[in-house]
């Protein structure tokens, strides 16, 4: 079960950066980088991370990788607890990336509880071709080691399409806590959305065990949370996001989470310049992950923007398929020229320095 103190947070809206992973050239973990990574996310203002997800690379699962999924989660762990410790402040929440099929998700759900980590999040392709009655089956039992955030992954990057009814079924699982959804479609977001106000556990404040709606859609990441989803006489709102693109100018990720929020408690009106800026990002989202070639380079495109930072040695992967496309890294400078606002926080704080954008 969540504490009463994450389940509110949850469900006020949070900025979870989805954690990459730090590698040295010989493709080894950069452990000191790798805890920096998480106390920069911490520091930055974001409520949680989420590791072990598509942004870890999920060749960390690989055998000829040792325990690095294990070290990976546990170090996250230690050094959020350790931060934790630090602050006067709530703890952040901890989100742990499982891949099915279900004995697979349970034994990495087994292991991230042992960590301390909060919340499953339940990623659909280990289950391949399965029925839908076998995931869910699968969430169900997940839920009994620990709350599940459940997940639906664009079908361009390993993915697949689930209709109406599966995120209905879906939502009738009381440990499902929150839903990632990011099939990076509007028809898909919207069923989603509709499956769980049917279900009576969103837009229902009133109600004990609604479900956090979180977005994925690196494409419409504002427009996302700034939207009331109206379906009768409820509306659903998405409060927050667990992003790959947060992992890069989390500050001003942080910012520009803070004000959508306010926006929508006080009903609006959404000033154009929240709009434009809404368009910078998904410009900016547009580079970094490669939307150019299916979305290819986006795990390098991460560590790239995190290399200009200085918070990476090198954009390098696991899987050697996984890099940068031709012209990807002109094209994130561009993106990251154009667009300052993506890059600064509303204090006018800078997420890295400027200098940093630059090849």
């Amino acid at each position: 079960m969540l504490s009463d103190t994450l389940r509110h947070r949850l469900l006020d809206g949070l900025v979870i950066p989805a954690h990459p992973l730090a590698l040295t050239d010989t493709l080894i973990l950069d452990e000191p980088r790798q805890r920096a990574l998480t106390r920069y996310y911490l520091d930055s203002g974001a409520g949680g991370i989420a590791v072990g997800v598509h942004t870890t690379q999920f060749a960390i699962r690989d055998p000829r990788h040792g325990d690095l999924h294990e070290r990976v989660l546990r170090i996250a762990a230690e050094e959020a607890t350790a931060w934790h410790a630090e602050h006067d402040v709530p703890p952040p929440l901890l989100v742990a990336g499982v891949l099915g099929p279900t004995g697979q998700a349970l034994a990495e759900a087994r292991l991230a509880a042992s960590f301390g980590y909060h919340m499953a999040m339940v990623a659909t392709p280990g289950w391949r071709d399965e029925p839908d009655a076998a995931i869910l089956a699968g969430v169900r039992e997940i839920g009994q080691v620990m709350p599940v955030f459940g997940f639906y992954l664009q079908p361009t990057i390993g993915g697949r399409r689930f209709r109406y009814d599966f995120w209905r079924a879906y939502a009738d699982i009381p440990e499902v806590a929150a839903i990632k959804i990011a099939p990076f479609d509007r028809y898909d977001t919207l069923n989603v959305i509709r499956a769980v106000v049917d279900a009576g556990r969103a837009g229902r404040p009133e109600s004990p065990n609604q479900i956090a709606l979180y977005t994925g859609n690196d494409d419409s990441i504002v427009t996302d949370m700034l939207t009331p989803y109206r379906f009768g006489d409820v509306t659903a709102h998405i409060v927050g996001g667990l992003l790959g693109q947060w992992a890069v100018f989390t500050p001003a990720a942080v910012a520009l989470h803070a004000e959508a929020r306010r926006v929508v408690r006080e009903g609006g009106p959404v000033p154009l310049d929240l709009l434009a800026r809404a368009a910078e990002l998904t410009d900016v989202n547009s580079a970094i992950f490669d939307a150019a070639h299916n979305f290819a380079g986006s795990i390098a495109g991460v560590n790239e923007v995190l290399v200009r930072g200085g918070l990476m040695a090198g954009n390098w992967c696991l899987d050697p398929d996984e890099r940068l496309s031709p012209g990807q890294h002109e094209e994130i400078t561009r993106a990251l020229l154009a667009h300052p606002s993506v890059t600064v926080a509303a204090d006018g704080h800078p997420a890295y320095s400027r200098g940093s954008i630059q090849p």
